[in-house]
């Protein structure tokens, strides 16, 4: 088993917690977790660019000048790509980015960044993230307390004002155990978790 320490908000250490080696312990798989984050982005693009071919541009209709004698080159339309106002050569058109990743792959993937997160020391458990009220200020209290800075706070389901006043804070990003992913996780410097947050992590991905 992987012993990661457990602090409170006040930055204290509070005692240790064993974590699942299934999850938080594996042969990490760089191939895989590559391949989420490139779905990950490509789910994300909207795919709404389009511009018109020379078929689609208006008129040109008529040849610009006779073919021979002019000295000139030869031209059949003014809509050619290469004339201003002319269609674009292998215009982009609306498509769908997105495709599929196998649940194991995904799982595989979002288990090796946890794991790395544990190798780097970059994973700080909390013992309770509940706050009292909606405070921004508590939580930025909170977050220098643990020395957290640039980091993915993953709440509990019933912490509202855990996750109201961390969202106002720009370095930091909130997220449900259910909502996690592999590009989130790689992106910020720190992860933070709630003891209630690791247990249903590891009720899910066991």
């Amino acid at each position: 088993m992987v012993s990661v320490k457990v602090v409170s908000k006040d930055g204290s250490e509070t005692g240790s917690l064993e974590l699942d080696e299934n999850i938080f312990n594996i042969e990490v798989k760089e191939n895989l977790v590559h391949m989420a984050v490139v779905q990950y982005l490509a789910n994300q693009r909207q795919g709404t660019q389009s511009a018109k071919t020379r078929a689609e541009v208006r008129g040109g209709g008529r040849k610009p000048w006779r073919q021979k004698g002019t000295g000139r080159a030869r031209q059949g339309s003014t809509r050619s790509p290469q004339w201003t106002g002319g269609g674009v050569v292998f215009a982009p058109k609306p498509r769908d980015y997105s495709f599929k990743l196998n649940k194991k792959v995904k799982r595989i993937a979002l288990k090796s960044v946890l794991t790395q997160k544990v190798r780097d020391s970059k994973l700080i458990i909390v013992d309770d993230l509940k706050l009292n009220a909606v405070k921004t200020k508590e939580a930025v209290t909170v977050l220098k307390n643990i020395d957290a800075g640039k980091a993915l706070i993953v709440i509990g389901d019933n912490d509202t004002n855990a996750y109201l006043s961390f969202r106002n804070i720009p370095t930091v990003k909130t997220a449900a155990v259910n909502t996690i992913n592999v590009y989130d996780i790689l992106l910020f410097d720190k992860l933070v978790l709630s003891k209630e947050s690791v247990m249903k992590i590891q009720e899910v991905y066991a």
